[in-house]
């Protein structure tokens, strides 16, 4: 069963004089606290950030385990069965996400859209469909999914957006393959992608956060 109830995001910069929002999606099992330690790395006082949590549900891969996923997992192949519905659940909460970042006076032009593994997924999948031209998307060993709808569902006001891909060579959970598939696919579809590959597993690295940093300071332009 599904637990649609959502725990409040951690918010990180609470406060009034930030000029941009990053909202930040975790992986597969993991929750918004997770990537706080790396969130306190970045250094970036100015920039609010927002981790929400996944809501709780069966994954039918880890044989009906429960855990906190955006939506559910059949395979880890780009030619798995895919959970149409989950995913556009996922997307109609974080799009709220969103729109409150905006109620409070950051524009989208001001909001990256960030996520490791499946909220890197999710990342992509929501900020190419979004309807305001938003600032950009850090989408972190992850992958396009849903590509088929891309080019039916993808908006106009996000065809130029600052586009962050990065994988690691050696990761066996959702593989270099599958990654520069997704790759291929959205540069097909005209994507511009900053790139960047790094000798690690499924996880980050301290070059790839220093990346990080610099690609928020100059799509953000904080100084």
């Amino acid at each position: 069963m599904l637990s649609t109830t959502h725990k409040p995001p951690v918010a990180i910069n609470n406060l009034n004089d930030c000029v941009a929002s990053v909202i930040w999606l975790h992986g597969l099992g993991a929750d918004g606290d997770d990537f706080v330690p790396v969130i306190n790395m970045l250094k970036l006082n100015k920039v609010r950030f927002v981790l929400p949590h996944a809501p709780i549900r069966k994954i039918t891969r880890n044989n009906g385990v429960e855990m906190r996923a955006w939506y559910d997992v059949f395979g880890l192949t780009i030619d798995s069965r895919e959970d149409a519905l989950g995913i556009k659940q996922s997307q109609l909460y974080v799009e709220s996400l969103i729109n409150a970042e905006i109620s409070r006076g950051i524009p989208a032009n001001k909001i990256v859209i960030a996520g490791f593994s499946q909220g890197g997924a999710m990342a992509l999948h929501i900020a190419l469909r979004f309807k305001q031209s938003l600032a950009g998307v850090i989408a972190l060993s992850a992958y396009c999914p849903l590509q088929a709808t891309l080019a039916n569902e993808k908006t106009s006001e996000n065809q130029a957006i600052k586009l962050f891909m990065a994988h690691g060579s050696h990761d066996e959970v959702i593989t270099m393959q599958t990654c520069q598939t997704s790759v291929k696919a959205l540069q097909n579809a005209q994507y511009l992608i900053d790139w960047h590959e790094y000798a690690m597993e499924h996880t980050v690295c301290a070059q790839e956060i220093e990346d990080i940093r610099q690609f928020l300071m100059r799509t953000l332009n904080i100084k």
